[in-house]
């Protein structure tokens, strides 16, 4: 009976009342790019895949009702972090991104009204095949595509463990600051990293909202998207993903339940999402010659270079912040992960691997983690 009651006061605490415009918003931003999703699937059936964005809808979800759990702790120091991040997250990171697009709208598109005519999605998927087609190679063209996308991937893992190596061995270790502030290094990485991270996928969904608007007539603002943004996506999707949601959003949404579990885990979990899948399709796509299965675009060279680059980066990031266990007990580990990832990809289920390699990599390093 005192474990419910225990149980039930935790939950209480973490569902305090600051918290509640996050979780408000992340549901918000779900059943907002639910009905995005609908739309989608009702003009561009053959090319939106429904079913992603079906677990899209649940990570915005998921993401916002597991926020509060980040913060269980009733400890004032840690409150006044909390509170800091959500100023960011609900207030800060919103208001930038009117200001990006006030900005758009009256120094550029106001005073030069023909950009809205020019800025409109047949221009860009002229612009997009035109680009494509100029690498007469359809090899190398898909191959500097999925350079570009996995670098763009492996950017929020990179900043996520940059941001906890910080708070660790930099504002704790190094500058002492945990002794100023009453807060532990990890609880200060958790701070940044929520921050950073929530803000971040708000980012992308802003993105989708305006660069997925050309399918409503009447409140169509794709002209809004500036061009820069514009090169950029067209360095690094594919054709199809014009009717799909940003890949980096689905992935970092995929971070969210993964990141209760040991830092270590984590890091390895996301680094199997960015380095292991781009290893794969990238030697797959540059040395690969046998398909498997013939039907697929997939390589054995593919598979292997996945496999192996899984098994490398995560020995050496359970290594580096899992220190404290065996050397077999981090082989075991990685080697799941590596096993996990070789697995979903020779499945080549018609679900984005954005979302089920960290989840699924992570769900079994973790099983492994707390059996051995």
């Amino acid at each position: 009976m005192y474990f419910c009651y225990d149980n039930l006061n935790k939950i209480i605490v973490a569902f305090n009342i600051i918290t509640l415009p996050v979780v408000i918003l992340f549901i918000a931003n779900g059943f907002g790019q639910l009905s995005y999703a609908i739309q989608l699937q009702k003009k561009f059936p053959k090319e939106h895949n429904f079913n992603n964005s079906i677990l899209i809808f649940f990570l915005w979800i998921l993401a916002g009702i597991l926020y509060p759990f980040f913060y269980s702790s009733n400890d004032a120091n840690i409150r006044c972090f909390q509170a800091l991040s959500i100023i960011f997250i609900c207030l800060v990171t919103p208001f930038i991104l009117f200001l990006i697009l006030f900005y758009q709208y009256r120094f550029v598109i106001k005073k030069n009204p023909d950009i809205k005519e020019k800025r409109n999605i047949e221009g860009y998927i002229k612009d997009f095949d035109k680009f494509n087609n100029e690498i007469k190679d359809i090899r190398t063209s898909d191959l500097n595509t999925d350079i570009h996308r996995k670098a763009l991937h492996l950017v929020p893992a990179g900043i996520i463990i940059f941001l906890w190596v910080f708070a660790v061995y930099v504002w704790s270790g190094i500058w002492k600051a945990d002794q100023i502030w009453g807060i532990s290094g990890e609880d200060f990485g958790r701070f940044l990293i929520l921050s950073v991270g929530f803000s971040g996928i708000l980012v992308f969904a802003a993105l989708d909202y305006v660069r997925l608007s050309y399918i409503f007539e009447k409140r169509n603002i794709y002209h809004f998207l500036p061009d820069n943004v514009s090169e950029l996506l067209t360095k690094t999707i594919k054709r199809r993903e014009i009717y799909e949601f940003t890949k980096p959003a689905a992935l970092i949404l995929a971070f969210v339940p993964i990141f209760f579990l040991p830092f270590g885990i984590f890091a390895a979990a996301a680094l199997i999402a960015t380095l292991g899948d781009g290893a794969a399709s990238i030697f797959g796509m540059r040395f690969g010659k046998r398909n498997f299965p013939k039907t697929s675009k997939k390589t054995v060279i593919g598979y292997i270079a996945g496999f192996l680059a899984s098994f490398i980066v995560s020995m050496i990031t359970l290594w580096i912040f899992e220190s404290n266990i065996l050397l077999t007990k981090i082989i075991v580990i990685a080697l799941g992960g590596a096993i996990m990832f070789l697995f979903i990809d020779l499945l080549s289920l018609k679900l984005d691997d954005n979302i089920l390699n960290p989840i699924l990599c992570a769900l079994i390093m973790g099983i492994l983690y707390l059996s051995i």
